[in-house]
């Protein structure tokens, strides 16, 4: 199993399930591990509210297949959203359900069939990727009686997807892409490439044209993300030590990638399994910037 797991903020904040609004991921079959991240589920029940609720999005180094289940028609009901750099807030405001295929970023062309770097627009329509084979992938989500059956969809349309002779990987991707997760994004471009053997303007053109996206950027995204996810499993004793493993040592980095990534800092919207942070935890963690110094030149 990947030790890298995106987080979204419902999971780490434990704000996924309500009477008006729930959030909940599942986990794929061992046969496409290596490609899904997940699957996941946003329904809204309200209807006409007077405050729109905010459903906060952030960058997660993943690229996502999304079904939107209550959809006027079958051609504008799925598309595919590509990398994020930065949070984004919807308003929900009238009823909605959706149903969502994350791809980890090195491996989505395979089943988009495009390069992610041409799909990198907010929205693109899965029928401009798989043409007629959106119909049907968009049909067989709403004939599904419920989550279970759709998950079973997806992995049955995702296996011929897999199956099918397609777009091959990218080795350099995959291979730079497994460094990125080994260091939990704490690796220079330089180093990066020194370990891929690869000058670094080669690995920069590589992840543009491949992503769209720059590897130093990429590399600063799945930090968060690796520190995210440490508080939402609870695999540091606190919120100072899983900074601390994930290469944050200085107060400013730590703050910007939080305001960048999450749009607060860390003292107002962290929590691990819905417990709030005590702010003793935040000031801890600052203050250890001043007897640490960087293991890295990033």
């Amino acid at each position: 199993m990947r030790r890298y797991q995106p987080v979204q903020p419902p999971i780490l904040q434990g704000t996924g399930s309500d009477d008006q609004y729930s959030y909940r991921e599942y986990l794929p079959s061992k046969s496409l591990a290596n490609y899904v991240a997940c699957y996941w589920t946003s329904q809204f029940h309200g209807h006409g509210q007077s405050t729109p609720l905010l459903h906060r999005v952030i960058p997660d180094g993943c690229v996502d297949i999304i079904f939107d289940l209550g959809a006027r028609s079958f051609g504008r009901g799925a598309f595919v959203t590509g990398l994020m750099t930065a949070y984004e807030l919807m308003p929900l405001v009238e009823p909605q359900a959706m149903f969502g295929i994350r791809f980890f970023v090195e491996e989505a062309d395979r089943f988009f069939r495009f390069p992610v770097a041409e799909v990198s627009a907010a929205h693109v329509l899965l029928e401009d990727l798989w043409g007629s084979e959106a119909l049907w992938a968009m049909e067989g989500m709403l004939d599904a009686a419920d989550t279970a059956q759709r998950i079973a969809w997806a992995e049955r349309l995702l296996m011929q997807s897999l199956n099918r002779d397609g777009m091959r990987p990218n080795a350099l991707l995959l291979t730079c892409m497994q460094h990125l997760y080994e260091h939990q994004g704490n690796l220079s471009v330089a180093a990066l490439a020194e370990k891929v053997c690869y000058s670094e303007r080669n690995v920069r053109r590589m992840f543009q044209q491949a992503l769209g996206i720059g590897p130093k950027e990429l590399s600063r995204i799945i930090q968060f993300q690796s520190l995210l996810q440490l508080l939402a499993k609870g695999q540091a004793a606190s919120f100072a030590d899983a900074a601390v493993q994930c290469g944050y040592y200085d107060q400013s980095h730590v703050i910007k990638s939080f305001r960048a990534y999450y749009g607060e800092t860390p003292g107002g919207i962290f929590a691990v399994r819905g417990a709030r942070a005590q702010p003793g935890e935040v000031v801890r963690f600052l203050q250890i910037f001043r007897t640490r110094k960087p293991a890295t030149v990033r």
